[in-house]
């Protein structure tokens, strides 16, 4: 049975929560008695950690097996013409399946209308060298590994492979290329898959590309390594009906990923782009998706170190049942529903995240900025703290349920249909760069924070309607003001201090209502005057919420 995973956030703050995992053991009474079963369930808490870097993720799962190039050898290989196959030292034929038997390095050329079979001793390496081959069966996979200990395929100019039109619901063997052990692929060529009846590429244990170049069209999933999948380098393109690529070990914590390093890949899923049952990594190359559920999945972590990544999907574009961590690179989303979505923490700190559309731009129970280019287009939040699973009252009531947003670095620019900022908890500012072009409409505000949002560094300027608006809470340090100031899209709006002096200017990204700015270049107490195309809209007193009166600033209240 497979064992549930439920992620809960323990305790208010920053990037730390515990994996609850629960283990099923079901007894059923004897069959001569009525048909009862009972299941207990045992809970254990595993802390989860949003600060990991990639390779500490890494290095707590298992090490992936590789077959290198140096590790068997081209010169010794046993020719094999598929045209018309003979029997040789490791290789037996009988009818339109060709066997391999032993050990040792084979190159298969020419065009098979059958399958081509690897039954090695469990301690056997075994190359296969596709060199211009073209495999096809009608009846089963095209190349299917019952036993061995490791497979290469290396590519050597045009191969293709297709497979049955169907597999019986319990076959054993049920890809175009199926392996019952770990599976390398190399080599300079191509390689076509043609998967008629289920899965395109599937290895039992772990599947390893390291170069070549691959084209996977799949009825079910693209590329699918039971342990791993492990992408170093090559150019990948998978077009599948279910998951492109998938890891889906749910015994071994330390196994179920999906480690991408480099090379260019293309996913087209009917479901999830990438789905790793435990981690998804991408350190390197150049990953672009296109699905029909989540773009990318890690059911424990999800890092993103160095990748230049562009997802499209209509549910989530990158999401984690526990952490995400996005750190260097580029990533380009687009979302049906959240553009990036964890269920205990998000950690950015550094790299570019430019959110072109979504329903709610991010989400999480603690969301961390230190550092990093944030820019995130939503129809309803742009940034949202929410879903603390140890909370009674989650979901947008107005008391505080422990979700935190911190920002001390970076800067962030949001463009929200709905609440701009938006925390169940709290939030803290300590540095960096806060826009918010919030809504236009009395329900929302640009501002909407629970607890208290409190502010003692950076700049935030926060714009938009002025039911709903919400200032800095009283414990902050920093000076900030808040102004009922009306306009349109593209007028020029400054913030002039008691003398007449431009403390701040901007240009209005869409109709707004209300103006909240902190920023060190402000005066305890001072008086402000906002203007509008230079005419005066408003005139206020530094520490004083005149803008509303929810959430983290009540009005009337000091900031200090």
């Amino acid at each position: 049975m497979r064992n549930p995973k439920k992620y809960m956030l323990t305790a208010t703050g920053l990037l730390f929560g515990s994996l609850v995992l629960a283990g099923c053991a079901v007894s059923a009474v004897p069959a001569t008695t009525s048909s009862v079963s009972t299941e207990v369930t045992e809970q254990t808490s595993v802390v989860v950690n949003a600060t990991l870097t990639a390779q500490q993720v890494l290095d707590a799962n298992e090490n992936s097996t590789t077959a290198n190039d140096d590790e068997w050898d081209a010169a010794s290989a046993v020719a094999v013409d598929l045209d018309s196959p003979t029997d040789a030292e490791g290789v037996t034929v009988s009818g339109d399946t060709i066997t391999i038997t032993a050990a040792g390095t084979y190159e298969l050329s020419g065009d098979l209308d059958g399958q081509v079979v690897v039954a090695a001793p469990d301690d056997a390496l075994v190359a296969l060298v596709l060199d211009n081959a073209s495999i096809s069966s009608s009846t089963s996979a095209a190349i299917a590994v019952t036993s061995a200990d490791d497979v290469v395929i290396s590519l050597v100019g045009s191969n293709a492979v297709s497979d049955t039109s169907s597999y019986a619901e319990d076959a054993d063997v049920n890809a175009a290329i199926f392996s019952e052990a770990d599976l390398t692929i190399s080599g300079t060529g191509t390689l076509t898959v043609s998967a008629n009846g289920n899965d395109g590429i599937t290895s039992e244990d772990d599947l390893v590309v390291l170069s070549g170049t691959i084209t996977v069209n799949a009825v079910d999933d693209g590329l699918r390594g039971k342990d791993s999948v492990v992408i170093k380098d090559g150019d990948i393109q998978a077009t599948a009906g279910g998951d492109a690529l998938k890891s889906d070990n749910t015994e071994d914590a330390t196994r179920g990923y999906i480690w991408i390093d480099g090379g260019t890949v293309e996913l087209s899923a009917g479901d999830d782009g990438a789905d790793a049952e435990t981690d998804l990594v991408l350190t390197g190359g150049a990953v672009t998706v296109q699905s029909q559920a989540k773009g990318l999945k890690g059911g424990a972590y999800l890092v993103s170190e160095g990748a230049t990544v562009k997802v499209s999907a209509v549910d989530d574009a990158l999401h984690s049942n526990g952490a995400i961590h996005l750190n260097l690179g580029d990533v380009t989303l687009e979302a049906g529903d959240d553009a990036v979505h964890a269920d205990v923490a998000l950690f950015i700190d550094g790299g570019t995240l430019d959110v072109l559309s979504s329903n709610e731009g991010l989400e999480a129970p603690a969301i961390t900025i230190s550092a990093g280019d944030v820019q995130i287009t939503s129809s309803d939040d742009g940034i949202n703290a929410s879903g603390n699973a140890t909370s009674s009252g989650q979901g947008g009531g107005m008391g505080d349920t422990g979700e935190l947003i911190t920002i001390s670095g970076g800067t962030v620019v949001i463009n929200a249909d709905g609440d701009g900022f938006d925390s169940n908890g709290s939030a803290v500012m300590t540095g960096g760069t806060l826009i918010v072009n919030g809504p236009t409409n009395d329900g929302n505000g640009a501002l909407d924070v629970n607890g208290t949002f409190t502010v003692s560094g950076g700049t935030v300027l926060a714009v938009g309607s002025a039911g709903m608006a919400v200032s800095p809470s009283e414990g902050s340090t920093q000076p900030w003001i808040s102004a009922l100031a009306s306009g349109s899209a593209g007028d020029e709006v400054q913030i002039l201090d008691a003398s007449g002096a431009v403390v701040y200017h901007f240009t209005a990204a869409k109709e707004f209502a209300s103006v909240v700015y902190t920023d060190t270049a402000l005066t305890d107490g001072g008086t402000y005057t906002v203007t509008v195309n230079g005419n005066t809209s408003a005139t206020v007193t530094e520490g004083v919420a005149t803008a509303g009166g929810m959430g983290g600033g009540m009005p009337g209240g000091g900031n200090r």
